[in-house]
């Protein structure tokens, strides 16, 4: 057992993530949009924390009380008082934030409008907004016994006025504006004016409520419980997991309420909300700043001609020159290949998948998928391969959280494809990045090309993450992927294999055995090595392992991104172990495990973080690479991390987290520029084809074919389906990705 004063509690360690992202919004050497684009991933960041681990916690502070936390001692109850407590305490710095990047935006032209001074012409302009943009979408509402408190949507805003009536007494109005656009965007006067809606209503209250006296006014956000559990569901064995799912869907929309915003001080409404709400006082924040930053996100779109120094410089995907050769990829992989994003371009991935469906010696194709793109590339090469005839067959995790509906209707375009489409385990989330191609030549030799990567399958996130795309023709890789693929379609978990790591059974165990040998090499007079690049780390039981390495002298280099239950740097505990997180541009996602030195050396990469849940409670995969040009590489993204004196924060043996500072004199090195132009060198910026065949005429017409059979699909699909059960973006919508990338 670890001393307490050793560990951090997981969620204020995310919290401290959080806030470092915050940090990145003040940062005055980084591009203004990039800034606002920082403050929206804060409060999107935000709003998942309060969805899912204040959510989770408030229940188990109810189901189970005297649970307590591992690494604190802390029950549920108290850990949401602190996490609370915490975020308050970022409020402040929050709101300077926004007043720095609403100055130096009006310095550049655009203006938030302030709604307590408008100019005359501003005032026409939102009248004008609201008469003939607004006000006919609107559904006003009173509160009383014959209009009783409706049912209020998670993160949607609502405007919320008390109103004092002919004999005294309060009653409230309460006004949806979540189906409205969040803000209009008008040019006057050379300046860009930013009106936001919820404003826009705010101010035009008294034409809602002509005859009735307004005392208070303000918008309303409401953050719901989003952690919901599968198991009581999956006992009813007769129900298809899909409609499960479906089910849980339902019913996460209106679970309990675990956080109420509010613009400004409005007393009344805050106490009448709050008690219908059900929310406790530590849960309200009233905010002088907008209550949602997911216009940071959209934003730019909306303004032409933006100076280009307001965003970073761009840095498109390169495909490597040696893609541009007529030569197959899995003739390629001979040697390994190995891609690393978003430096490189996900097209050779995509051409892969191609390359096997017009391969006449492929015969199937296995993949697991967790998260995709909007219109997802990936699916549509799936579905292309099934109609070639290739034997597909897709282990969709239906669990990804809150893209639950995107999977769901994934689910049914590749079924309809003719893809075999399995769900995964019951107890254990399928979080691995695998796919195995697997061919019969003539001869009746069987050969496998395997992808190992530590990113989802999504050539959207490849531009914005730093993942990497490991493929390899090694036998041994091959068949432990196809044994993994088969054990997932019986319901069983793999339990032994010889190549590659598969948690949740042959990933902690390995990392321990590692661990151990490099105690012994520094015990028996050598130097002891270890470098660990991941997400986040709160296995205790690694902890330990890691505690007694440095106890020992061995040199452990941590580069952790976001949560870190270990503390660095306590004499006799962890004086070996340093620890960095490091946050720039891209995401950083990939996991990287590096163990000794020299001929001993071992080295891995995967999709599972040091994590209870991805270590214990889900399926991951890891693989080692052999060529020595890719563990070149590998090795020089970590030593480009370690040097990297820009983006890196050290933790402290506090828990805090300290910016490395450059020194004077010293070079500038930014790790993710740097390793741009490290993997950029030798590649050309141009596409490469999709698809070889000879008969181009043939492919279009099949694929025509094939567009048209899923159009009648998702037709038929979307027919079934009822008003409320229509996500956003249904299948139909999703068609277009097979449309225009299929």
């Amino acid at each position: 057992m670890l001393p307490k004063d050793l560990l951090v509690n997981r969620e204020l360690s995310w919290l401290e993530f959080n806030k470092r992202c915050l940090s990145e919004a003040m940062r005055t050497d980084v591009p203004l949009f990039e800034r606002l684009k920082f403050a929206a991933i804060y409060f999107s960041n935000l709003d998942e924390f309060f969805m899912v681990r204040v959510g989770s916690l408030t229940d188990q502070s109810i189901m189970d009380p005297d649970k307590l936390d591992d690494k604190t001692g802390w029950n549920a109850a108290q850990q949401v008082q602190h996490m609370l407590e915490m975020v308050h305490s970022f409020e402040p710095m929050a709101e300077e934030m926004y007043q720095s990047l609403k100055t130096e935006l009006e310095q550049k032209g655009i203006d938030f409008v302030d709604f307590r001074k408008l100019s005359k012409m501003e005032e026409i302009i939102t009248r004008k907004y609201f008469d003939t943009e607004i006000k006919p979408l609107l559904s006003p509402q009173i509160v009383d016994r014959h209009h009783p408190f409706p049912f209020l949507r998670n993160k949607e805003k609502y405007v919320v006025s008390c109103h004092i009536t002919k004999n005294g007494g309060e009653r409230f109005g309460i006004i949806p504006i979540g189906h409205l656009p969040d803000y209009f965007v008008v040019n006057l006067d050379d300046r860009i004016k930013i009106f936001f809606t919820c404003d826009i209503v705010e101010y035009s209250l008294e034409q809602l409520f002509s005859k009735q006296k307004i005392v208070e006014r303000a918008t309303v956000r409401v953050t719901r419980n989003a952690d919901i559990a599968v198991d009581e569901a999956l006992l009813d064995y007769e129900m298809d997991f899909r409609g499960v799912m479906q089910e849980l869907l339902k019913k996460r929309r209106r679970l309990s309420a675990v956080r109420l915003q509010l613009s400004g001080q409005s007393d009344k409404i805050q106490k009448y909300m709050s008690e219908h709400l059900e929310v406790q006082k530590a849960s309200v924040f009233v905010q002088n700043i907008p209550l949602d930053f997911g216009f940071g996100f959209s934003l730019p779109g909306k303004i032409d001609k933006l100076d280009a120094s307001l965003f970073y410089p761009e840095r498109k995907p390169q495909v490597p020159a040696s893609y541009h050769k007529n030569i197959p990829i899995r003739q390629l992989a001979e040697q390994e290949i190995l891609l690393s994003y978003p430096f490189h371009s996900y097209t050779p991935f995509l051409n892969l998948l191609y390359e096997a469906a017009d391969d006449p010696e492929v015969v199937s194709i296995r993949i697991s998928l967790y998260r995709l793109a909007g219109h997802s590339q990936v699916v549509s090469a799936l579905c292309y391969a099934a109609d070639r005839g290739k034997d597909v067959l897709c282990m969709l995790e239906l669990r990804a959280r809150f893209d639950e509906q995107s999977n769901i209707d994934y689910s049914a375009i590749l079924e309809q494809a003719s893809c075999r489409v399995i769900y995964g385990l019951s107890d254990y989330k399928v979080h691995a990045k695998l796919c195995v191609i697997t061919r019969k030549d003539k001869a009746g030799n069987v050969s496998y090309t395997t992808q190992v990567g530590t990113g989802n399958y999504n050539e959207k996130t490849s531009e914005q993450y730093t993942d990497l795309c490991f493929i390899t023709n090694e036998a041994a890789v091959g068949r432990d992927a196809i044994r993994v693929f088969n054990n997932l379609a019986i319901g069983e978990i793999t339990e032994q294999t010889d190549a590659l790591w598969v948690a949740p059974h042959c990933y902690r165990s390995h990392v321990l055995e590692l661990l151990d040998r490099e105690i012994a090499v520094q015990k028996q007079g050598g130097h002891g090595y270890v470098a660990m690049k991941v997400n986040s780390f709160n296995d205790i039981g690694i902890m330990e392992k890691m505690v007694e390495a440095s106890q020992a002298g061995v040199e452990i280099h941590l580069y952790i991104r976001g949560i870190c239950c270990l503390r660095p740097g306590i004499e006799g505990y962890t004086e070996h172990i340093t620890i960095r997180a490091l946050l720039g541009r891209y995401l950083e996602h990939s996991r990287i495990f590096v163990f000794g030195e020299g001929e001993r050396q071992r080295i891995f990469l995967g999709s599972g973080d040091l994590l209870n849940r991805n270590t214990q409670r889900r399926v991951e995969i890891f693989a080692e690479p052999k060529s020595p040009e890719i563990r070149r590489q590998l090795l020089y993204i970590i030593e480009t991390l370690e040097q990297d004196n820009c983006q890196s924060w050290l933790m402290q043996p506090d828990g805090t987290y300290q910016r490395v500072e450059r020194g004077e004199g010293e070079r500038s090195i930014n790790s993710q520029m740097v390793l741009y132009d490290y993997f950029t060198h030798d590649a050309e910026d141009a596409p490469v084809l999709a698809a070889k065949e000879s008969q181009e005429g043939e492919k279009e017409q099949r694929q025509e074919q094939e567009i048209e059979r899923t159009m009648q699909m998702l037709r038929a699909a979307d027919d079934k389906k009822t008003e409320e059960e229509a996500p956003k973006q249904g299948l139909f919508r999703r068609l277009f990705g097979f449309l225009f990338h299929g």
